[in-house]
């Protein structure tokens, strides 16, 4: 009998082992689009880094770090982050361990030890927003303010920095319970919503399991999102 348990325990920690690196392996994949939208131009300069990528546009004052959402190639972002960069705030898209952003939460700390912006902002899509929101716990005073894309804060934030709180109203993998919950926390953030949009488009990295389908484009949803960012950010 004690045999057996120790058979059934081994293969029980197998199958949660292949279970995790399952999730883990699988990713949802930039597309081309988003692969398009890191060439550099006469007004962008877009590199590749050791933390991600750096999106260097006509700004010198605001930078912002943003973490990719679960399981999705943070090259996905890089229509939406090149906005932002154009809009004259740079941006520093983190690349995280197995695509999980929680894994790597302080990388924001080294990113700020290595440039001197007088104004810094964090943010990220999905979990890449709690991950922001983890940072800004454990390093109080190290930002202005947090960008949460189809993403909501779990515990209330500090009234002196600058919120915004972006979902599409047919997002159906953001639970909207937490969302309305992220409000009351933060009842100083500014809350935007989009109209026909969805989940998976402020990335380019196509149909996300079990999201709603857009109704918008993902440029234009991606373009509000920039918008407001950036109306946030110089308020």
């Amino acid at each position: 009998m004690k045999g057996w348990s120790r058979r059934w325990g081994a293969s029980a920690a197998f199958l949660l082992l292949a279970g995790a690196l399952f999730y883990f392996v699988l990713y949802y994949p930039a597309d081309q689009t988003a692969l398009g939208a890191l060439s550099p131009d006469a007004d962008i300069q877009i590199g590749r880094t050791d933390y991600g990528w750096y999106f260097d546009g006509p700004g010198e004052d605001s930078a912002l770090i943003f973490y990719p959402g679960a399981k999705v190639e943070e090259t996905a972002y890089a229509p939406l982050l090149r906005r932002i960069a154009s809009g004259g705030t740079d941006v520093f898209l983190v690349r995280a361990p197995l695509h999980f952003a929680l894994l790597c939460t302080n990388v924001a700390e080294e990113i700020q030890s290595r440039y001197d912006y007088p104004n810094w902002y964090i943010g990220g899509h999905s979990l890449g927003g709690i991950a922001a929101e983890y940072f800004v716990e454990k390093h109080p005073g190290s930002v202005r303010g947090v960008i949460f894309c189809a993403s909501y804060p779990t515990r209330q934030m500090d009234d002196g920095l600058k919120a915004v709180m972006i979902y599409g109203t047919n997002d159906n993998v953001v639970n909207m319970a937490s969302v309305e919950m992220g409000t009351k926390l933060s009842p100083a953030m500014t809350v935007y919503v989009i109209e026909g949009g969805n989940h998976a488009q402020f990335g380019n990295y196509g149909y996300q399991r079990g999201d709603g389908e857009a109704t918008i484009s993902a440029e234009e949803q991606q373009k509000q999102a920039a918008d407001e960012i950036l109306s946030v950010m110089a308020g």
